[in-house]
């Protein structure tokens, strides 16, 4: 029997978490500032995540994503700090996860770094984010992240989207054996989804967004923004769902 491959959604505000939701995600990764990959989301966010998953009694439902500022992963002691701070106050708030990325200047895992982040987290849950997509080596770093204790790596393969590194993702999964999680994520369509499920893959990551036009946000220009729909996330469950 295939193992299930579970459905997670990046969300960024509260229509999306409900999105997600109702659309029967399995998880999602709170963030804010989705066009510059993610960001570290506002307490207020977390809290009032956390309430919605357990108003809905899920468990294991949101992991959030640890990100100081746009741009590479090459973080100095001051960003370090403010991870570890916003790592204790997400998970005094009732997260279930936390996502995080730092990277040595050689991109190879920061393992100092990244043992700090996970001592800060306690018993919760930690992800490897897609930091682990520049690294020189993902085989050596897969294995130096089981050894530090992460419970899942986000990587598409270290392809721009995750279909063109579908045959690394395949390695992975199978060098990682089980000692590891391995997620599917960056650019993923529906139509990817079975096969990413075919070469046993533990979760994929999907943004189930469309872009939403709204007011103007400064004078002669209106804003746009994405958000998760719940039409999108029941297609995304559904694709995994019809082969498993």
């Amino acid at each position: 029997m295939q193992k299930k491959c579970k459905i997670e959604v990046t969300a960024q505000d509260v229509y999306s978490v409900k999105s997600a939701i109702i659309g029967g995600a399995d998880r999602i990764e709170l963030c804010t500032a989705l066009g510059v990959a993610g960001l570290t989301p506002s307490i207020g966010l977390i809290e009032s995540a956390v309430n919605l998953a357990k108003k809905y009694q899920l468990n294991k439902f949101v992991d959030v994503l640890i990100r100081p500022r746009e741009g590479d992963f090459f973080y100095d002691d001051d960003e370090i700090e403010t991870c570890l701070l916003d790592i204790k106050r997400s998970v005094e708030a009732g997260v279930d996860g936390i996502v995080i990325g730092v990277l040595n200047k050689d991109n190879t895992v920061n393992k100092e770094a990244v043992l700090k982040m996970i001592e800060a987290a306690g018993n919760t849950d930690v992800t490897f984010n897609r930091a682990f997509d520049v690294v020189d080596d993902q085989f050596i770093a897969l294995e130096q992240l089981v050894q530090l204790g992460i419970k899942r790596i986000l990587t598409s393969g270290g392809a721009p989207i995750t279909i063109d590194g579908i045959n690394i993702i395949k390695e992975l999964v199978n060098l990682a054996d089980g000692k590891i999680e391995i997620m599917a994520g960056g650019g993923v369509k529906v139509e990817d989804i079975p096969l990413l499920v075919d070469i046993g893959v533990d979760a994929i990551h999907t943004s189930a967004k469309v872009a939403v036009t709204g007011g103007p946000n400064r004078p002669g220009e209106n804003a746009s923004y994405w958000q998760a729909t719940v039409e999108n996330v029941k297609k995304a469950v559904k694709a995994v769902h019809e082969i498993i």
